[in-house]
């Protein structure tokens, strides 16, 4: 058999194993991101220490071009002292990454949320412990952590307040801090029953697919 003949044959041989490494090389979900985030929320006082929250979420992915998450919950806020809130919370998860598989998820988070006033400044820690039913990956706990620094500042006669923060999750299904976020924006309460929250976050996350994430998202925030 000639040289040519012999390399000829190899090649066909090869090709149909080939291709699908090829395909899914192509297809597999990227590692990082652009992303549009955006919360609705309602607050129903139920009396001067307990607040109903109802929220729903769409997320936009794939470089702004298609949703990729979606979730409703409700839950209760608890003021137990002046500068202290506990938070208990019930969220759905339906969410599909581009080329990625179908993620169901139910969670329930408990935590607490302290809020001190220093000068103009408000600091804010913010901690979550979620328990994660999941699929098709494996249940977990999570915990979160976030530290969050506010200021008002005013545009003409428009009042505004600025807010900076980062928040770290601890997996305990890996033994390990999997996650940071950073953010930075602004909201304005258009009265005392709306308020439009508008931010930009980094998120880095080298276990999660797509992990490292640039999003800008909007949170519009209803007190009935």
């Amino acid at each position: 058999m000639s040289p040519l003949k012999l390399i000829f044959l190899s090649l066909v041989a090869i090709l149909p194993f080939a291709s699908p490494a090829s395909v899914q090389t192509q297809t597999q979900v990227p590692k990082a991101d652009t992303e549009s985030w955006n919360d609705v929320q309602f607050t129903v006082p139920l009396n001067q220490k307990v607040d109903l929250l109802i929220q729903g979420t769409v997320r936009i992915g794939g470089n702004l071009t298609t949703p990729v998450d979606d979730r409703w919950g409700f839950g209760f806020n608890y003021k137990v002292w002046k500068y202290v809130t506990l938070n208990e919370l019930y969220f759905h998860r339906e969410a599909k990454p581009p080329n990625g598989r179908q993620e169901r998820e139910d969670r329930l988070t408990f935590g607490a949320t302290l809020r001190v006033p220093v000068r103009k400044f408000t600091l804010i820690d913010r901690n979550w412990f979620e328990r994660r039913w999941r699929a098709p990956q494996v249940d977990a706990w999570r915990y979160r952590n976030r530290l969050q620094v506010e200021h008002p500042f005013k545009i003409g006669k428009a009042k505004f307040t600025g807010h900076v923060s980062d928040e770290v999750f601890h997996d305990w299904s890996q033994h390990i801090w999997v996650r940071n976020r950073f953010m930075v924006g602004a909201y304005h309460a258009f009265n005392k029953h709306f308020t439009l929250d508008v931010f930009l976050m980094r998120q880095n996350d080298g276990r999660t697919r797509p992990g490292d994430l640039n999003v800008i998202g909007t949170q519009w925030r209803f007190r009935m």
